[in-house]
């Protein structure tokens, strides 16, 4: 079985039932999880936990139809439409490109995304308070991702001028993550050379022109296709003896060195919950966007000693999670 095949499975694949078997399925509400990445446990666990704390209990009364383009933001449309089509009660939309296209596709069905970005520099909302319209959710955008993975980078590897940024230029976010990363490179000192990747084909390209740019580490901006390709990023980085930092605990658990970002598990179960308050009657125009703010730095150690660096132990002391 593919990958894609078993994403699709974990949610409780309505879409492939009969017809006539769903037929005889009780009328329970239906929340459409459309995922621009790959559904983790962790995530799945934390939404499923969010609806439960609104009165709807995983596979009791409300059914959730998962659907992942595993990167692959051109599937988004298409999929967004049919979802619409079958009537979904709300629209869970994980990442920004998922939003985007969530929003395009209807303007009545309750959306509830969670993006890494401002929404409302971003086009998805009206304001964070009154959002307005069918759309609210949950951002991270309040926390300076970018600025502290060159942090960050430029602390593990002092004596390094150069640094690279990874960035994926379908993702409507890039222009923020490239301007803030670029700010954070120039109060330093730092030169910051932007790297791009639309999908995985152009990574043996992107380290090419790392290794060429003499670049002394590469923070991985926050991206779907990235974190769908977080093992495999790992594997790279490690390969071509790159220091390198993301914003989630899998590519550190994959071997890549370091991860900073926000907290998954409080991040979905928000949208779980504020998908179970819509079920209960609220409207998405009158829900304020969550804005999460908790973050994690997560730190490979045996990767560390593989690529010869010697952590600072400060650094060390401020890591919630050390793998040895």
């Amino acid at each position: 079985m593919q990958r894609r095949d078993l994403i699709a499975l974990i949610g409780g694949a309505v879409l492939g039932w009969p017809l006539n078997v769903r037929a005889q399925q009780p009328a329970l509400p239906t929340i459409a999880f459309l995922d621009a990445s790959v559904g983790t446990a962790a995530k799945l666990a934390a939404f499923y936990a969010g609806l439960k704390t609104e009165g709807f209990p995983k596979d009791r009364n409300v059914a959730v139809e998962y659907v992942s383009v595993d990167g692959d933001y051109t599937r988004l449309p298409a999929l967004a439409a049919d979802l619409v089509n079958r009537q979904a009660a709300v629209i869970a939309a994980a990442g920004v490109p998922a939003a985007f296209a969530a929003k395009a596709a209807t303007s009545t069905i309750p959306i509830v995304f969670e993006v890494g970005t401002d929404p409302v520099e971003a086009g998805l909302i009206a304001s964070l308070n009154r959002p307005g319209g069918n759309v609210t959710g949950v951002t991270t955008a309040g926390v300076d991702r970018e600025q502290k993975l060159i942090e960050l980078l430029h602390e593990v590897t002092p004596a390094a001028r150069a640094f690279a940024l990874l960035v994926n230029p379908s993702n409507p976010a890039v222009a923020g993550q490239t301007r803030a990363a670029l700010a954070a490179a120039g109060t330093m000192g730092l030169q910051l050379n932007v790297l791009s990747a639309k999908s995985e084909t152009d990574f043996d390209t992107v380290f090419a022109a790392l290794a060429a740019a003499h670049a002394g580490g590469l923070a991985i901006a926050e991206d779907e296709l990235f974190i769908s390709r977080g093992a495999q990023l790992a594997a790279l980085t490690l390969h071509h003896g790159v220091p390198a930092i993301f914003q989630h605990r899998e590519f550190v658990a994959a071997g890549g060195l370091m991860s900073y970002g926000s907290n998954v598990a409080e991040i979905y179960h928000q949208v779980g919950a504020y998908s179970g308050l819509i079920l209960k009657g609220g409207q998405a125009a009158d829900l304020p966007v969550y804005q999460s703010t908790r973050t994690e730095f997560i730190v490979n150690l045996k990767t560390a000693n593989s690529l010869g660096l010697s952590l600072p132990p400060a650094l060390l002391d401020r890591a919630d999670e050390v793998l040895r």
